[in-house]
């Protein structure tokens, strides 16, 4: 016993005190483990969805998690709120860990006042915020919530107004990840659009800015709010969502297996993971893979999931712009992302969605430190009046912008045509790709060689006896003397043509070399992507 100090019970009145303030703590701490009371759990339930507390639960490493703000609650000056009505303020806030890292996170729940969003609400995710900043450590936000919480008014959007500048302040220093698991509208969606992935829970998880009855009265459009802002909208329209979840928990899942990939924050390398997979491995079907007829379609993820880690590729917005993969993966053990054009799809030409996704997803891996694999097999940008009306010169500078802002690792491979701006801007050696290699079956030009054909050749084709003979036999030719991978590897443009089956020990190789990579540019503020 540390001398001077009397023990509790010798205290005058110290018991009784004691004894009270315990009654009191545990009146409150049933009250915030209740949270909206036994019936609006079971309709949560009913609903599918999970509790904020059981979502926390299933996200973190058993026995990790630990709250704070547990106590806090609104004021009592606004009108039509009392206190006692909103335990823990309807947002469960703390930290714990994923796979033994240190994860910061909130989960709204939908069972206090419908989860809206007040002042203290704000107040505790802005210090989860605040502190994954200031820890480097990942920021996870599993929302559940009517929106703004009316009875607060400019209080409430003075909050969401705090988290938005909280997000912008942590982008590219900490990831941060949402998972969608019930309603989001109005400013509430704004949140999620700032961090870098965003998850949605099918068939519960909905986002839009406004709501059916608001579209309906005034553009007289009927449509649901599934329709409008569930997950498959999202994924396949609007490209905001980046996976899609059947259950809260294949949702926590993946949000769990996708901070795998993730360092903490920037100063950091990406996670190494255990990999039984041999650097050496050679894939002979990938001899056979490309079809001999340069219009003829494959499959780009079979390159893919041959080249990387075996079950390691996560494929990121599967659904929209889908002439454009994007993913992660793991070549021996370490984080990379992968962008491949995919011939199935459109030919795998550049579009405008197909270019804000390769761009946006770019961008976070140079933050990150992820190195960048390219595969490349497209015949140049959609053309069409849609397309330029539609601004592709703007969104396909976006490409070209965030490869040569890109410091990280680049490695790039050439699997059949690359002809045109879309050579140069899916990771050419000329925006500073580190490594460039092409397959045999590669062919680099400015144009296809039937359009090449048809602009050099015009006035002989036009006077020709046999025209399409002769047009086949300058296509030939072309294809021969031009398109090729040997002009450009004669060059300088391409490090290596390499037989197609050894493309995964030739990229780890390099990726190994490239592991410590610096590069320095000049200081500026921040550069102007096209927007």
């Amino acid at each position: 016993m540390t001398v001077g100090v009397r023990p509790p019970a010798a205290r005058p009145g110290g018991s009784g005190l004691a004894r009270e303030r315990m009654r009191e703590w545990l009146a409150r701490r049933r009250a915030v483990e209740a949270m909206g009371g036994p019936e609006r759990v079971a309709r949560q339930h009913a609903a599918g969805k999970l509790t904020a507390r059981e979502r926390l639960e299933r996200l973190f490493d058993p026995g990790t998690f630990e709250e704070l703000g547990a106590f806090v609650r609104p004021r009592g000056d606004h009108p039509g709120l009392r206190p006692e009505t909103a335990p823990a303020e309807g947002v469960v806030t703390g930290f714990g860990r994923i796979d033994g890292r240190t994860v910061y996170a909130y989960a709204q729940d939908f069972t206090v006042l419908g989860g809206s969003l007040g002042e203290m609400h704000a107040a505790k995710i802005l210090r989860i915020q605040d502190l994954a900043l200031a820890a480097g450590a990942p920021i996870v936000g599993l929302n559940d919530s009517g929106g703004a919480r009316i009875q607060e008014g400019v209080d409430a959007l003075n909050g969401y107004g705090q988290i938005f500048r909280r997000n912008t302040l942590a982008s590219g220093v900490v990831p941060q990840l949402t998972v969608v698991m019930g309603p989001s509208a109005g400013g509430a969606v704004y949140s999620p659009g700032l961090t870098d992935f965003i998850i949605m829970v099918r068939g519960t998880g909905q986002m839009f800015i406004t709501g059916p009855q608001v579209i309906r009265a005034v553009t007289g459009e009927a449509v649901d709010a599934e329709e409008l802002g569930g997950a498959d909208a999202h994924l396949r329209k609007s490209g905001v969502a980046h996976l899609v979840a059947a259950s809260d928990a294949e949702a926590l899942d993946l949000t769990r297996r996708l901070l795998g990939y993730l360092p903490s924050n920037h100063l950091e390398a990406p996670p190494v993971a255990d990999s039984a997979d041999p650097l050496d491995r050679q894939e002979p079907g990938l001899d056979e893979l490309v079809p001999d007829e340069p219009n003829r379609p494959y499959d780009v993820l079979e390159v893919i999931r041959a080249v990387v880690d075996r079950d390691s590729f996560l494929e990121i917005q599967a659904g929209y712009a889908d002439n454009l993969v994007i993913g992660l993966a793991r070549i021996g053990g370490r984080p990379l992302g992968v962008v491949a054009n995919q011939p199935r799809v459109l030919a795998g030409t550049l579009d405008i969605n197909a270019s804000d996704k390769l761009a946006r997803f770019v961008r976070f891996l140079d933050a990150f430190n992820l190195p960048v694999l390219t595969l490349v097999d497209t015949p140049g940008y959609l053309p069409g009046t849609a397309q330029e009306f539609g601004g592709i010169i703007r969104h396909g500078a976006k490409v070209l912008y965030a490869y040569a802002e890109a410091t990280v690792p680049k490695v790039t491979v050439i699997l059949r045509k690359a002809y045109g701006g879309a050579y140069l801007a899916m990771c050419s050696r000329s925006l500073g790709a580190d490594a460039v290699y092409a397959w045999p079956s590669a062919e680099l030009a400015v144009m296809g060689p039937e359009g090449a054909v048809n602009i050099i050749h015009r006035r002989a084709l036009a006077e020709a006896e046999d025209p399409e003979r002769l047009r086949q036999q300058k296509v030939e030719e072309y294809r021969r003397t031009f398109a090729n991978p040997y002009v450009a590897a004669g060059r300088g443009y391409i490090d290596a043509v390499i037989r197609p089956s050894e493309t995964r020990p030739r990229v780890a190789r390099v990726l190994m070399a490239l592991y410590n990579k610096r590069e320095d540019r000049p200081r500026k503020k921040h550069g102007n992507i096209p927007l």
